[in-house]
């Protein structure tokens, strides 16, 4: 009981929030190391290899199961912790200054989780369901990299997913060092160390994601 109430506080709430969002850290750096196996520029080839140990390999697989229950609860949980703020403070100031206090992108978590949430559909919807799919009725996997230059040949396809990208950056921007803070693994000696890296991250991790469809629709990967 004790233990119930306090993944319905506030605080239960951060922290759970906290433990999804390290987690899926870890997870954007395997996806983005993957991925950036195309720019060995051999046709798919190193990618395809790792690609396919990551779709074949039982522990990656059940990894997998723990990763989507990842996004579905720290997607809920960022919900109804947007929803438990916007509560309880219903009525604006008549005077206010909010950037001030915080920049917009913390207090627009909510936008920004519901629009990466949006692009994920589409990002699942273009490989990893096809793949499975797949998978499940004839035992073989697609080539993804033939996928990924089939569906980055359109310039539409490619402003959809930079555009994701863009906004996984905002919202690593805070979520880095707020995944931390839920954590209580803050401290005054190493907050600095914390915020670059947070920094440094957010710019990385979605400038790979990004460049992979932008290489795909100019050519510069075969």
């Amino acid at each position: 009981m004790a233990s119930t109430a306090l993944f319905k506080s506030s605080i239960g709430k951060k922290f759970l929030m906290g433990i999804t969002g390290l987690f899926l850290i870890v997870f954007l750096v395997v996806h983005a190391g993957i991925n950036s196996m195309i720019w060995f520029n051999d046709g798919g080839e190193t990618f395809s290899h790792w690609a396919h140990f990551m779709g074949t390999n039982l522990i990656i697989r059940t990894m997998e199961i723990v990763l989507v229950v990842g996004f579905l609860v720290h997607i809920v949980d960022g919900l109804m912790l947007w929803k438990q703020n916007r509560d309880a403070r219903p009525v604006k100031y008549v005077s206010n200054n909010p950037n001030a206090n915080s920049k917009w992108y913390s207090r627009s978590m909510g936008l920004l989780g519901t629009l990466i949430l949006l692009f994920l559909i589409i990002h699942t919807a273009h490989f990893w369901i096809p793949n499975r799919a797949n998978q499940f009725a004839t035992g073989e996997e697609l080539n993804l990299f033939q996928m990924m230059q089939h569906e980055f040949s359109e310039w539409y396809t490619v402003v959809i997913y930079v555009a994701g990208c863009f906004s996984l950056f905002w919202h690593l921007l805070h979520g880095f060092k707020s995944a931390f803070q839920s954590l209580g693994l803050n401290h005054l000696k190493y907050n600095n160390l914390i915020e670059t890296a947070g920094i440094a991250f957010s710019i990385i991790v979605p400038f790979v994601f990004a460049m992979m469809p932008v290489s795909m629709y100019f050519g510069w990967v075969k």
